[in-house]
């Protein structure tokens, strides 16, 4: 069971939290690319892109190498079962998540909590959770079950982009003020169709 707490936001988080919103709504560099499918269906998501397209829309954020793994909320992944009570809960306290913002586990010496990245062929994430074997410059990338990970992921060395460099720490806000400039392309977003 988790315990939600509301705590009131002292002036200094009440600072922290326009500063992010200052700096998401300063991104407003708008890249659109449109792919045909071969069924001519439009799908407005931040992955499937080549690489040359992501290094155009994404040249303006500092890129990092990295190399990516995928994993899940499940035993295989975290040692935990459905009915543990820190099933799908990421070192940050906050729920795994996969959509227009994914959870990232990373090393926090590198990434720390909060920091979001564009992720070519997965999209956006945020740096929420911690992983044993992640050190250095590897990265850990959110999938609901295993056979997504082996399918569309596996393992990659991968330029990553970093969006924001977080300051050690992350809310539910933070995550729903990022998925809402994705939302308003006030970030670039790679569209596809």
């Amino acid at each position: 069971m988790s315990v939600l707490a509301i705590v009131p936001m002292n002036e200094d988080m009440k600072t922290s939290q326009r500063m992010k919103t200052q700096t998401i709504s300063s991104l407003s560099n708008k890249h659109m690319w449109h792919v045909n499918k071969p069924n001519n269906e439009a799908v407005e998501l931040a992955s499937y892109q080549t690489d040359k397209r992501s290094e155009v829309a994404f040249r303006q954020f500092p890129k990092r190498t990295v190399v990516a793994t995928g994993y899940t909320a499940g035993y295989e992944s975290t040692g935990k079962t459905e009915d543990h009570p820190q099933y799908g809960v990421t070192y940050s306290g906050l729920p795994v998540q996969r959509g227009d913002i994914s959870t990232i586990a990373a090393d926090l010496t590198e990434f720390p909590l909060g920091t979001v990245l564009y992720i070519p062929d997965y999209g956006y994430g945020i740096v929420t959770d911690i992983g044993g074997a992640i050190e250095g410059n590897k990265i850990d990338l959110y999938y609901e079950e295993v056979e997504d990970v082996y399918r569309e992921w596996g393992k990659r060395e991968v330029d990553v982009y970093v969006i924001e460099k977080g300051e050690g720490s992350v809310t539910a806000s933070d995550i729903q003020a990022w998925e809402q400039a994705i939302t308003d392309e006030s970030i670039p977003v790679m569209n596809t169709n």
